[in-house]
């Protein structure tokens, strides 16, 4: 694909990945917050969160296809859009439903928001595939410049969201992300450069669910293990353990909890997306060859292994919340967060040098399903992990995840 002008075309679908993300994160950590205040049991806000998963399996199986048919540039405004409609209608949400209600509403407002993310997410990294110079180590900078960008973005939106219910409650912090994404949109339609690309070759055949390449299949096999170990302890299990920890009970220090746990989170996420863009100089410089960079793709993953098991016998022996446990688990975690960043950012480059330039959006839509599927998997062993075993059993089955990802790995053919 050739362009009058491919960076300022990266820029812009850069720029308007991360309005996304922003949003995206400060309404995850809304509803988690929020609905934990309410007295949810664990399970309960893992469900929350399951039809949000569930629409990126989905969503990405189709979404290759889609951008096939109809562009790049279509795809990504339709994510945008669909975005601001899951806000619009969360802020209809009453506190005078039922429990039952409010759960089944949520779960499919958040199933909207999930076939949004991944319209974008897919749209964002495939653009890359086709934008970036062809000289050797320019696809992994920009593709690590862009992952790396979104979760630091990603994780502001966490602490955005914390105190956004802390200082203006749930609905006017819903209403206020739609108004400036709605904002945010109009600018990205009017701005946006020609240049990405429109229909691609075989658009109008469905072609299967999986991917003609085998490297693919596997890659998206790890990455699916790899998100299911960092999601059983982020989405329910260490942010409700944190919540118990930092607050008294009170009204006030509810509040205060908020931002603490906000802000450990919204810290765990931006560390994560720095450690993502700098990738390619942690992981030895630029220009390497496809065959040096699977090779450490395996060895970061078996170093990911020991950190949630050292961390589930650390929170066994404790056997309940401490202040030695606390600071242990949030240096622990962000070991994790290092390590993991590193197989993440790996992973990324990864699916755009075995994807081909003609299916690139089905194969990185391919990957991105997988991607939602080990979150869906991890989401539902979060909160189930948590109420059967709490923090121990929690950290202990993202151990078991993470394992399964690295002896995949491992089976990754490399250069001799």
């Amino acid at each position: 694909m050739s362009t009058a002008n491919p960076l300022r075309a990266y820029m812009a679908v850069t720029a308007a990945y991360w309005a996304f993300m922003l949003s995206d994160g400060a309404l995850r950590m809304l509803v988690l917050l929020h609905f934990n205040a309410l007295g949810f049991s664990p399970v309960q806000l893992a469900w929350l969160f399951v039809l949000y998963e569930v629409a990126g399996i989905i969503t990405n199986l189709a979404a290759g296809w889609l951008a096939a048919r109809f562009g790049l540039a279509a795809t990504l405004y339709a994510g945008l859009g669909l975005q601001i409609a899951a806000l619009v209608a969360l802020a209809q949400l009453d506190p005078a439903w039922s429990i039952t209600a409010s759960v089944v509403f949520v779960m499919a407002v958040q199933g909207v928001s999930g076939v949004a993310k991944d319209l974008a997410k897919m749209s964002s990294k495939s653009a890359v595939k086709l934008l970036a110079p062809s000289r050797e180590g320019a696809l992994f900078q920009w593709v690590a410049a862009l992952t790396g960008s979104k979760n630091a973005v990603k994780g502001a939106g966490f602490l955005l969201g914390a105190a956004l219910l802390a200082l203006a409650g749930f609905q006017a912090a819903v209403w206020g992300m739609a108004a400036v994404l709605a904002i945010i949109l109009v600018a990205v339609l009017a701005f946006l450069p020609e240049g990405l690309p429109g229909r691609m070759k075989g658009a109008d055949t469905w072609s299967g669910w999986r991917s003609l390449d085998a490297r693919v299949n596997r890659l998206s096999l790890a990455r699916l293990f790899l998100f299911g170990a960092r999601d059983v302890w982020f989405v329910v299990g260490i942010p409700i353990y944190f919540q118990a920890v930092f607050s008294d009970g009170t009204a006030e220090g509810r509040r205060e909890a908020f931002f603490l746990v906000g802000g450990f989170m919204a810290l765990w996420i931006i560390g994560y997306g720095a450690v993502q863009a700098f990738a390619p100089h942690l992981l030895g410089g630029k220009a390497q060859s496809e065959g040096a960079i699977t090779r450490k793709a395996i060895l970061w993953a078996g170093l990911l292994v020991p950190v949630p098991f050292l961390l589930a016998a650390a929170a066994a022996l404790a056997g309940g919340p401490a202040p030695w446990l606390t600071v242990l688990l949030v240096v622990g975690l962000l070991v994790f967060g290092f390590v993991f960043a590193l197989n993440s950012a790996v992973h990324s480059y990864l699916i755009l040098a075995f994807g081909a330039a003609d299916r690139i959006t089905r194969d990185v839509g391919f990957y991105y399903m997988a991607n939602a599927a080990g979150r869906l998997l991890g989401t539902l062993l979060s909160g189930i992990s948590y109420q059967i075993g709490g923090l121990p059993l929690c950290l202990a089955t993202a151990g078991l995840m993470a394992t399964t990802s690295w002896l995949i790995t491992r089976r990754f053919v490399t250069d001799p």
